[in-house]
């Protein structure tokens, strides 16, 4: 066994834990041998941060939590668990006490605004043909229609659910930034990775999905965040 800390792997909306596959392949060649990645029911803030405390709570051992897209807001709500050393966004949002997704949001639309399309359920979808335009343009063609026929709708409420304490004022913190992302405007990426003060921002030439279009990268900055956290 490493003396590697556990990883926490949190997905976002439209997606669902297989979101991180390929990041999971390059994390556990750098030696990670303790991977989660929790699946949300993305019905409300609260439920999605207590299925992710709920994971917490089973390991062990230090661990470096990560969220992409709202995953992040996830993340910000639940890190602060004894257990978690680092805090890891990827294309994140990262909101701060009293704020949601769906007001940063409104600061800045993102391009693929217009191609959300709610249901006669209260579910927030991603129309399936535009999804690979709007989600993931630097993956292949193939791969957009699977993330587009497999993926997860959020009840739209969740957008407006707001953060409580969010952890990123309290853990040290890493940002990885998509200088094309078409789901969350690159601007406010900047402005949440600005004040979180995160000890290392990253940009990269990629989508919204970066963690599925660059998961080098994305590797290596997790592994930067858990050397430098549990050192």
């Amino acid at each position: 066994m490493s003396n590697k800390p556990a990883v926490v792997l949190v997905h976002g909306f439209w997606g669902g834990a297989a979101h991180w596959a390929k990041v999971i392949l390059e994390l556990r060649r750098l030696g990670y041998d303790e991977l989660h990645a929790v699946e949300m029911p993305l019905t409300s803030l609260a439920d999605d941060a207590e299925r992710t405390r709920k994971m917490l709570a089973q390991i062990q051992g230090p661990v470096v939590l990560v969220g992409h897209s709202y995953g992040g807001a996830v993340i910000s709500e639940a890190g602060n668990q004894p257990n978690v050393r680092a805090l890891v966004f990827i294309a994140a949002f990262a909101p701060d006490a009293g704020e949601s997704p769906g007001g940063i949001t409104q600061e800045n639309p993102p391009e693929a605004a217009p191609n959300l399309a709610p249901d006669s359920d209260g579910y927030l979808w991603l129309k399936q043909d535009k999804f690979h335009e709007s989600f993931c343009q630097d993956l292949s063609a193939d791969e957009g229609l699977i993330m587009a026929v497999t993926q997860k709708a959020p009840l739209a409420t969740t957008f407006g659910n707001t953060v409580t304490d969010p952890a990123w004022r309290h853990k040290p913190s890493w940002y990885q930034i998509s200088n094309h992302d078409r789901m969350i405007h690159p601007e406010n990426q900047k402005k949440m990775s600005g004040r979180m003060n995160a000890k290392k921002t990253i940009h990269l030439e990629a989508s919204h999905a970066s963690l599925a279009s660059r998961p080098g990268e994305v590797a290596a900055l997790i592994n930067e965040a858990a050397s430098a956290a549990t050192a």
